[in-house]
Formats: C-alpha cells, structure tokens, sequence
C-alpha cells in the first residue's frame, strides 16, 4: 500500500469489467473519477488472480518487433471528490481467488477506515434506450442508498454471482456499510452504452452529495441515442418493441421476472434466431 495516509472520508467505489457490467457502463464511469494516472493506493498481484489464457495480455509488435506487453491488472487507486477520498478499484474480475480476495479487501478497507464501499455495475433488461436509465440498488442493512434508488428487484432472485458481490458480502461481514448502484441497459443494444455510465456517476454524485463533471460523457450520450433512434426508426420491428418497452414504462410497470424473460424471449424470436440478431450496434 502507498499513498493512503491522510485519508479524509475514505469510500471505495468498485466497478470490474465482468458480465455485470454491461455496456461497460460502470467501467466507463470510474474512468471520470480516476484515470490511470491516478495514484496507486495498493496493487494486487496478477500472476495469481488471473488466468492468462482467458485474459491475454496484449502484445504490442512493431516493425515486426515485439515490443511490449499490457497485462491484465486490478488496482486500487486515490482520487479526491470535494472533501474526500474516493479509492477506486477497478480492473478485469479475478479468475481465481476470489474468496481470499475478499477477506483480504474487507481486511484492508478496516485498516484504512473505509466509511462505505460502494459497488457499480450494469446489467441488460427490458428497458427502452428512448427513456431515462433506471437504477436499482443493493445495500447491507436498510436505508443506505439514497436519492430516488430503490433496493431491487423484490423477492427473492438466485443468479451467478460476479466476483463484485463476494468482495460486497465479505466488507460487509467485517463491519464496513456495503452498497451498490445497477444500471439497467436495453438488452437489445451491442456495445458500449454511455448512457448508463451517466446515470451511474448521476447516482454515485447525489450519493456523495457531490459533483461529478460528465460533459463529456453526455455528449457521447447525445450522439449515441441519434444513432440508436436511427437504427429503430428503419426497422419495423424493432420500432415496435421499443413502443411496447415505453409503454410499460410510462405506465411504471417495469417487466420483472418471467415477464422480463418472455419478452426478451419474444424480441429475439420476433427478430430471427440468427448471431447477431436482435442487436443494435
């Protein structure tokens, strides 16, 4: 560890480029926090978090030279957000490991006397790209999230769990307020989805009680519904299936669970079962 004395509010916000985060929303969204020039609070040893094979690193060969080599990496960096310390950790989910990784996050989180660690991801749903992104969130102990974010969805809901959810229940075991804010991103979109990121930074700055410049990330937002809203407006069917999502939406009825897959199901059966089918690039 470096970097990390004088802490002033320390939060740790997680975002990890996994199948919970879709449209590399959360990602995206660390990168306005923290770049790679941040400073390294602690680094993480690669060699025995990753398998290589799945997560190649990336050969730079030039003039017919191999040059260098980028390594699959996960940090911890510092960032200051108005009157605090934000530690972002970030990078590729682990392979391996991953319980001991978490105890060693929730023992490193009460070394440093993290106030709240804070997840984000984004995960695809039966929601149009035409209205605004909805968040749901998870929280350790009741009344932890704030703004308009809900705890969500009701009942009981058994998935895979992401590597970001075993480092949650693990911090949380050891006393730390555990938190996470879930974009919901249009399951029929393919790539990455700026929109989200905004809707993550808006949740994590009203969160914090802070502000968070996005400009650049709206513009983006901006371009990327004109191109979506073009590629809808030629496809009937598409077209269709949007209206429905805005429907069910502007009656506050979001589709959850069987209903959510039967759409979905619906969608891609409408579209043909071919690869790539039922996508949006």
């Amino acid at each position: 560890m470096k970097n990390v004395r004088d802490l002033v509010s320390p939060t740790v916000v997680v975002a990890l480029d996994a199948w919970v985060d879709a449209g590399a929303a959360s990602t995206t969204a660390v990168k306005a926090l923290a770049d790679d020039d941040a400073p390294l609070a602690a680094t993480f040893d690669s060699d025995v978090l990753y398998d290589y094979r799945a997560r190649r690193p990336t050969l730079e060969i030039l003039d017919g030279r191999p040059s260098t080599l980028s390594w699959p990496d996960l940090t911890l960096r510092r960032a200051r957000i108005a009157e605090r310390d934000l530690l972002i950790l970030s990078g590729p989910e682990p392979d391996f490991r991953w319980r001991e990784l978490a105890d060693d996050l929730a023992l490193l989180a009460r070394q440093l006397e993290v106030e709240q660690w804070i997840s984000l991801g984004a995960i695809p749903a039966a929601v149009p790209h035409t209205r605004p992104v909805p968040v749901l969130g998870t929280e350790s102990s009741p009344g932890l999230l704030r703004g308009n974010v809900t705890p969500g969805p009701q009942g009981l809901l058994r998935v895979p769990s992401a590597a970001i959810s075993v480092f949650d229940i693990a911090v949380a075991e050891a006393g730390v307020p555990a938190l996470g804010y879930y974009a919901q991103i249009p399951h029929y979109i393919n790539g990455d989805y700026s929109p989200a990121a905004v809707a993550l930074i808006e949740a994590l700055a009203q969160h914090l009680d802070v502000e968070i410049d996005v400009d650049e990330l709206r513009a983006d937002s901006e371009t990327l519904r004109t191109r979506l809203d073009t590629a809808t407006a030629v496809d009937e069917k598409t077209r269709a299936y949007v209206e429905r999502l805005e429907e069910m939406v502007d009656e506050s009825r979001l589709p959850e669970g069987d209903e959510l897959i039967s759409e979905i199901e619906r969608f891609l059966r409408d579209r043909g079962s071919e690869p790539g089918h039922g996508q949006i690039h």
